[in-house]
């Protein structure tokens, strides 16, 4: 999956590519990427539940965005798209792996300028994001044949602990679920932290979230135990 990556990134000039897959509960959970800042900026969407990658993700076809300085696109992703730029990256285009009307990840490719990709390299682009899918396809059921190889699992559930430290935070502040994660992603964003980091801490009872009343530690409602 690797060598995919570097081979979609070099044939359509990128800076670099990242690949996130849809987890059991139905979350897009960033696997692998290639590239300078790409790993930080694939976790960063994760985190902010923010970026061409999420909506990709969440059904709106290929999100192709020549310009992250652009109006639209500050707009539409006021904290993402600034963090980008800083990083060095102008252009995103985020391509949905797909089986039919079923998305499996997003294969997201990052350029240092900005520009359209322009037909041939958009073409290519999305027979990268195919060869990925028949990968993942491979992985998931194994029809090249053979017995499975140890670690050969390229797809596994990265962000479990993400799912139950929301579980936790929830019941500690008596809120939903989505609620939950907002809090835990607002705490990773204002502390500079991974949200799987984050987690950690509270799945490991370092970090317990408390209702916002007068003496909490700060305005995402979090204490440290």
């Amino acid at each position: 999956m690797r060598h995919v990556l570097e081979a979609c990134a070099a044939a359509v000039d990128a800076a670099g590519c990242g690949l996130s897959m849809m987890g059991a509960s139905g979350s897009r959970e960033p696997v692998l990427a290639i590239g300078d800042h790409c790993d930080e900026l694939e976790e960063l969407q994760f985190t902010l539940g923010q970026g061409p990658g999420i909506d990709a993700a969440s059904g709106e076809g290929p999100v192709l965005v020549p310009d992250l300085a652009g109006p639209e696109a500050v707009r539409r992703w006021p904290v993402f798209a600034p963090a980008a730029m800083h990083h060095g990256v102008r252009a995103l285009f985020a391509l949905p792996v797909a089986a039919g009307a079923a998305r499996i990840g997003v294969l997201d490719v990052y350029r240092a300028a900005a520009g359209d990709l322009g037909a041939k390299r958009l073409t290519t682009a999305l027979a990268y994001a195919d060869a990925v899918l028949v990968l993942v396809l491979d992985e998931r059921g194994h029809v090249a044949g053979g017995a499975p190889r140890e670690g050969r699992d390229l797809l596994p559930e990265r962000r479990a602990e993400v799912h139950q430290a929301a579980g936790m935070v929830s019941v500690q502040l008596g809120v939903g679920i989505g609620e939950a994660l907002v809090r835990l992603r607002a705490y990773a964003y204002v502390h500079d932290r991974r949200l799987a980091d984050v987690a950690a801490d509270v799945v490991a009872r370092r970090l317990r979230f408390v209702p916002e009343v007068y003496g909490t530690i700060d305005g995402t409602g979090a204490g440290i135990d």
